[in-house]
């Protein structure tokens, strides 16, 4: 089983792969990606947190009355969401802080929003009862994950090379996504799976 990985070990590998991150999602986001966040982010409304907004791939698909304030752990990524946000012409407050100790009050905003991000938290679940406690009652939390396959077959493939790829990008892609909700205590509303079965879209009401 690999290893978890401290904050300041994910910081430092994202933040060699800031300035190449973008080109390296590119076949993902071309393949679907970029669609399933257009689909996810539909749902987004009042004030918005994004939890580990990377390098702002979402940014452009936030519907335009949304207040969006914007977490991540690396500088040099949020460096990059900001030059993206300017582009947009959307404002965005930017925060570097780590998703599992959030500085904000509870109940803070409307919609909280993480993509393709559980992956590489250090305590995932500890993280998704964080993206809770600052979501306001009645508040929605939108996730866009990747995880282990529910093909078998692929899952194990998945397995075998779950050290090595957590080692090289910190991502650890054979996780649970849903098994990690619940034990947060959460429970999702809405899920959808896609890709054979790698993608999620999930949908939790706090």
């Amino acid at each position: 089983m690999a290893r978890t990985f401290t904050h300041q070990e994910i910081r430092e590998k994202y933040e060699r792969m800031a300035r190449w991150y973008d080109i390296g999602e590119g076949i993902p986001e071309v393949l679907g990606l970029r669609r399933l966040r257009r689909a996810l982010l539909a749902g987004a409304s009042g004030d918005v947190l994004e939890v580990a907004v990377g390098t702002g791939k979402n940014l452009p698909f936030y519907p335009a009355d949304c207040r969006i304030t914007a977490v991540d752990l690396s500088p040099s990524m949020i460096e990059t969401a900001r030059r993206r946000a300017k582009r947009l012409g959307r404002p965005v407050d930017f925060h570097v802080q780590p998703a599992e100790a959030l500085t904000f009050p509870d109940g803070r905003f409307d919609t909280v929003v993480s993509s393709m991000s559980l992956c590489t938290f250090p305590d995932p679940v500890q993280a998704l009862r964080e993206m809770a406690r600052v979501c306001r009652k009645g508040g929605r939390i939108l996730l866009l994950e990747h995880g282990r396959s529910d093909r078998e077959w692929l899952g194990r493939w998945q397995d075998r090379r779950a050290d090595r790829h957590a080692e090289t990008l910190g991502c650890h892609w054979n996780r649970r996504p849903v098994e990690l909700i619940e034990k947060a205590g959460l429970t999702p509303v809405r899920i959808r799976r896609f890709f054979l079965g790698i993608f999620h879209m999930i949908e939790i009401v706090v």
